[in-house]
């Protein structure tokens, strides 16, 4: 797997936005991924050092909408938080 194909995408939120300030940050990453090809996609792309990483599979949601479509699955999805070494900073995501 490429190192572009395991990180999707940064999730900013009021609480990734908060872990921000202790050197952690929160990505969605391939279903797929494991520990170790998120560390070391996070280090090629950011050019930073990963002191650890830690995965958690969402669970798919069911919303409920009015309407003709009553209810609607948002898919599962794994998130990544990533702890970079002491005085590191991602800055493409700190603007």
């Amino acid at each position: 797997m490429d190192v572009y194909d395991v990180i999707i995408r940064p999730i900013v939120t009021e609480k990734s936005l908060t872990l921000r300030e202790d050197g952690k940050y929160v990505f969605e990453v391939h279903r797929r991924a494991n520990k170790i090809q998120i560390r070391k996609a996070v280090e090629s792309i950011y050019g930073v050092k990963v002191s650890s990483v830690n995965v958690s599979n969402m669970p798919a949601k069911i919303t409920r909408t009015r309407g003709r479509r009553p209810t609607v699955r948002r898919a599962a999805w794994k998130k990544a938080v990533v702890t970079l070494a002491p005085g590191e900073r991602i800055k493409a995501l700190e603007a």
